[in-house]
């Protein structure tokens, strides 16, 4: 197994088997890497260089990749024995990723029109799995998996559809469901295959919310939601590290969003009751605690700043008025001056608060060239001195999270976004209290 990588961003690329590290293979001079494994089991396997993509292997096949950062799942390609297999999943999952731009416009149709345009869409995939049988060889497990993408993204693209008409009262047809019957809840092949995981997250949501639809509408971060998600996993499914992997990920995304610090503490410790995996129970407990001190009333945590001359200064002593802290990287050109703009943008509408921009990467020159070379106000941007330490206090997880604080450093808001269309309504609201 080998490859190369187009326009890199680190020196190195990690391949995993279920979530487990198998290697950290480094690209040399030319970009390009070699992995030699002694026995590869048949299953999945991923490949993962800042962006993340799966692949899958039978004993004898022996991959090669190419791929692009620039445009990485439309750049990836496989050569040699089993490419073929990996191709046609790839194109599968760029179809499945097109369409997903195009089926939420089909949301007010009635459930049988809507039913009926994703049978359409079914059966192109279909087609196209039967053609390519028609000019290969595929083992039973292959085969198993491809089905098992055609039908758990059909299956997905009607949770979707529930889900988006969670406060409307449709009728559903006799046989929308049915599918419901077929769903397996301990694939030991499946549950790290993103169709069927993500399948099943949504199915989760809209069944969790059947339970409590009578007490509030549908919120996948309220502390309701997520209560009854926990029990309702822990007595469906029934392959344990699927089970672990499912609590992990959405009490992971229930803490990031979390408001209220009681509520937090309770689905942690429902959740250490109910997950098996002892790291997980690490992780959970360190963000938890994270998360915690990030919710509104809490002072936020002091953490050290570079200035763009090179000196120290602590971000709560940085604060004088109300402010927006937000952060970006070097590494994406695109969004550090989306984020910039959007910033300045609210900066005029709302001159009563501070728009400071925390970068996040590790080199301090380039970091200062970009902010003098931008033009933007050197007052207003740093950068974070440990910045593993920094993102584990402030749980930076995505590149679109800001924070709300007001003149005495108090958090208004703990996982905000300059991009929702609600920041507005956000910023005037606590101008007014």
């Amino acid at each position: 197994m080998g490859g190369e990588v187009v326009n890199p961003k680190s020196e190195y690329v990690v391949l995993r088997k279920d979530q487990k590290i198998l290697d950290t293979v480094p690209l040399n001079d030319k970009n390009f890497f070699l992995y030699e494994a002694k026995d590869f089991s048949s299953g999945f396997y991923s490949f993962q260089h800042f962006e993340y993509q799966m692949f899958f292997v039978e004993p004898g096949d022996s991959i090669i990749f190419r791929v692009n950062t620039v445009d990485f799942d439309e750049s990836l390609t496989y050569t040699g024995k089993g490419a073929d297999k990996n191709n046609l999943l790839m194109e599968l999952f760029l179809i499945n990723e097109a369409e997903n731009k195009v089926v939420p416009s089909w949301y007010t149709l009635s459930p049988k029109a809507y039913e009926s345009k994703l049978d359409s869409l079914k059966q192109i995939r279909v087609s196209l799995f039967e053609d390519f049988k028609d000019s290969h060889d595929t083992s039973d497990a292959f085969e198993e998996i491809v089905e098992a993408n055609i039908n758990y993204d059909y299956f997905s693209k009607k949770e979707m559809y529930v889900t988006a008409n969670a406060a409307n009262s449709i009728r559903y047809p006799d046989g929308f469901f049915d599918y419901r019957d077929t769903i397996d809840f301990g694939n030991e092949e499946l549950r790290s295959y993103y169709p069927y995981y993500r399948f099943l997250n949504r199915y989760f949501d809209n069944i969790v919310y059947e339970k409590y639809r009578s007490e509030q509408d549908l919120d996948k971060f309220s502390y309701l939601h997520n209560y009854h998600k926990i029990q309702t996993i822990d007595s469906l499914v029934t392959n344990d590290s699927l089970k672990n992997n499912l609590l992990r990920t959405f009490v992971k995304h229930y803490l990031i969003n979390g408001k209220d610090a009681e509520n937090e503490r309770l689905i942690k410790e429902l959740f250490l009751k109910t997950n098996t995996n002892s790291y997980h129970h690490r992780e959970i407990e360190a963000l938890a605690e994270a998360t915690m001190r990030l919710t509104p009333g809490n002072t936020i945590p002091n953490v050290l700043l570079v200035t763009t001359e090179n000196t120290m200064m602590d971000l709560q002593k940085l604060i004088k008025k109300p402010t927006v802290l937000y952060f970006w990287s070097a590494q994406s050109m695109r969004h550090y001056k989306d984020i910039h703009s959007k910033a300045a943008e609210l900066k005029d509408k709302y001159p009563e608060y501070d728009f400071i921009g925390i970068n996040t990467d590790t080199h301090f020159k380039k970091w200062r060239d970009i902010v003098r070379n931008a033009g933007y106000n050197s007052n207003l941007e740093f950068q974070l001195e440990n910045i593993d330490e920094a993102e584990n206090k402030l749980v930076i997880n995505t590149v679109n999270k800001s924070i709300l604080v007001d003149k005495n450093g108090v958090i208004l808001e703990g996982n905000a976004n300059l991009f929702n269309p609600k920041m507005e309504e956000l910023l005037l609201g606590y101008l007014n209290k």
